[in-house]
């Protein structure tokens, strides 16, 4: 199966939800969503699966337009980040209700609903009802029945967010696989960029019902098109300073004139937008070709395996990730250093002019 959007918007009222996205899904591929609450995640997985219509734009499965058919009569699966299950069944006969529906053989329905509770760790559970499990159990049933219908088109809405970390990262690792053998069309949509890259496949970066960007995860995280998708990608955010170049000399945000070195040397001299995420700020005086610049400690934040350093420079205000313990104290004077060959460079249209090659961006 292929899922093709062509120019797909979707507008409730004077509100609009989902704006000129176009998107090409194959057959056995893993695809993200990403982006923050209300970027258009859901909104766009409900025209996938048909339960919403599009207002411009159409919807493409295996080269046949299916815009105005109904949900029911497609191959969809869909999970929630809210679990759905049917409370008065038990979590057996909730695995196997779209087998029967189906009408398959008893001894497949009775493997396949094995199969699936194995997995997701509910063998224990299966003569219980909904009601008489924990909120992750719950989640594990409904992912459980997602698996075992076996549809063309399987879309997961934020579906591990209340599962413990043990087994959320089982699931990361296994999911992917499962489907891919399956052949079916996998969408997954997070608003954690660290998820997106555990789960790799494909990533869409969406912003405000708009596609910034799709590709090879790796490709969109390391190759960011736009300053948006760079900020869609980045947690903690992505900073960011407004650098003017002229003559082979920068001037840094402190006001202070500093060579331009690494991509942002054989820029032509014009006022930029560079981006360089959190682990690529470094506390103290840089090495080699780094700009150096100092700062007022604004925050600390010390989680045990890394400290968040909030950091004012000049009028910019970074966070820079370090590991371990660092102690910093709220207006203390730091040293912080950038590595000028591990920046992006965004022109006046937030179109990235230039970025680290990929086998040095991290």
């Amino acid at each position: 199966m292929s899922l093709v959007l062509e120019r797909v918007g979707r507008s409730v009222g004077a509100e609009r939800h989902i704006d000129d996205v176009s998107l090409t899904l194959e057959r056995g591929s893993l695809n993200v969503l990403l982006g923050p609450t209300l970027s258009g995640k859901t909104s766009l997985m409900r025209l996938m699966a048909g339960l919403d219509h599009p207002t411009e734009g159409r919807v493409i499965v295996d080269g046949t337009d299916v815009t105005g058919q109904h949900v029911r009569r497609r191959s969809v699966a869909m999970v929630y980040q809210q679990f759905i299950n049917y409370p008065s069944l038990t979590v057996f006969e909730n695995i196997a209700s779209p087998l029967r529906v189906s009408r398959r053989p008893r001894e497949e329905i009775e493997r396949k609903v094995r199969e699936a509770a194995a997995l997701l760790k509910l063998e224990p559970y299966l003569k219980r009802t909904p009601l008489e499990l924990s909120g992750g159990q719950q989640q594990r049933t409904a992912i459980a029945r997602a698996l075992v219908k076996g549809a063309d088109l399987v879309l997961l809405d934020e579906p591990l967010a209340n599962l413990d970390y043990k087994l959320r990262e089982e699931l990361r690792e296994e999911l992917p696989r499962i489907f891919a053998e399956s052949g079916a069309v996998f969408v997954y949509a997070t608003t954690e960029p660290m998820e997106a890259l555990l789960l790799g496949g494909n990533t869409a970066t969406l912003w405000q019902g708009r596609l910034a960007q799709f590709g090879p995860t790796p490709t969109v995280y390391r190759r960011p098109s736009t300053i948006t998708s760079a900020r869609v990608f980045s947690d903690p955010p992505l900073n960011t300073m407004r650098l003017h170049k002229r003559g082979g000399q920068v001037v840094l945000p402190t006001g202070e004139h500093a060579t331009a070195r690494g991509i942002l040397a054989g820029l032509p001299d014009e006022t930029y937008t560079v981006g360089f995420r959190a682990e690529q700020l470094r506390i103290g005086r840089g090495e080699g070709e780094a700009m150096t610049m100092t700062g007022t400690v604004a925050v600390s934040e010390i989680t045990g395996s890394e400290s968040f350093v909030h950091v004012d420079v000049g009028a910019e205000r970074w966070v820079a990730v370090c590991p371990g313990v660092l102690e910093v104290e709220p207006g203390e004077r730091i040293d912080v250093a950038i590595d000028p060959h591990r920046v992006f460079a965004f022109g006046h249209d937030g179109a990235l002019i230039a970025a680290p090659p990929l086998v040095m961006a991290a």
